[in-house]
């Protein structure tokens, strides 16, 4: 039998949900529409003290061209690049060993060694900041881009260790065994069966992990001090002491800074929606 009648009790909770839902977006977009727009604005416009009407001067090209040839955005993203690239590939490639290690063998200390890799990531950063910066500097990396490299990949690698281990442990075990019993070594285990089958929580967790570190400013203002290994979001603080007067620029320049992780994610979304549903139809 049909229903004769709908029911629309429900019906004022799902118009406020939808209404909380869009008001919500709209604090989350409003932010992002005024940056957008200063971005676009000309000097005269900032200074009239026009900051989220509708720009009265586009300059869009100019500004986006200042911000390439007036100030060393450029130095900036390249340095960007130098850090995260080699901190995604090192962390993922430990976190895929220690995963594997972790997720495959069984021995007394297993929980012990996986909670250490965990707890790193529930330590407060400020806690760590003065024995970090000493440590940096006794071993000569303060100021540099190694420097920084080896921290996120150290640190960073707890967060990918636990991601990986868990994605690890849910593969079917007969599989591994089959393999051992045709006489595969563990590297050949590792590496031509558990590998692919977990390449997408490792594309999961690369966009993670290159999102972290390049939107990281904390560790970027206590461990580089010069132009020569600043990364672009702590670069957009100086950029913001040098051209007070040109909001302009700064909001191009953050525009700029923020489209390299936005590409990232869309060029990997189907892989890392994939790795985050990796597992979920399982009974």
């Amino acid at each position: 039998m049909f229903p004769t009648s709908i029911d629309r009790s429900g019906l004022p909770l799902q118009w406020l949900y939808r209404v909380c839902v869009l008001l919500a977006l709209a604090i989350w977009l409003l932010p992002l529409v005024a940056v957008a727009l200063t971005s676009v604005r000309g000097a005269a416009d900032i200074n009239a003290g026009n900051y989220w009407g509708w720009p009265a001067q586009w300059q869009i090209a100019e500004n986006y061209r200042a911000v390439f040839s007036n100030t060393p955005l450029t130095r900036y993203i390249v340095n960007s690049l130098l850090i995260t690239v080699p901190v995604v590939i090192g962390a993922v490639a430990l976190s895929c060993l220690s995963g594997f290690a972790l997720g495959i063998y069984r021995f007394r200390l297993n929980l012990l060694v996986f909670f250490l890799f965990v707890g790193g990531n529930f330590v407060p950063f400020q806690i760590l900041m003065v024995p970090v910066r000493d440590l940096s500097l006794r071993l000569g990396l303060y100021d540099s881009i190694l420097g920084l490299v080896l921290f996120h990949t150290a640190f960073q690698a707890g967060f990918c260790t636990f991601f990986m281990r868990n994605f690890i442990r849910d593969l079917p075990f007969e599989l591994i065994d089959a393999a051992r019993i045709e006489g595969a070594s563990e590297f050949e285990v590792f590496w031509k069966i558990v590998l692919p089958l977990v390449r997408p929580a490792i594309a999961a967790v690369s966009v993670l992990i290159f999102t972290f570190v390049w939107n990281d400013y904390f560790w970027a203002t206590v461990l580089i001090q010069g132009d020569h290994a600043m990364p672009v979001t702590a670069g957009l603080k100086s950029l913001n002491g040098q051209w007070v007067a040109q909001w302009n620029l700064v909001s191009a320049g953050s525009i700029v800074a923020a489209l390299p992780p936005v590409l990232v994610f869309f060029l990997m979304q189907k892989h890392f929606i994939a790795g985050l549903t990796m597992g979920a139809t399982k009974g």
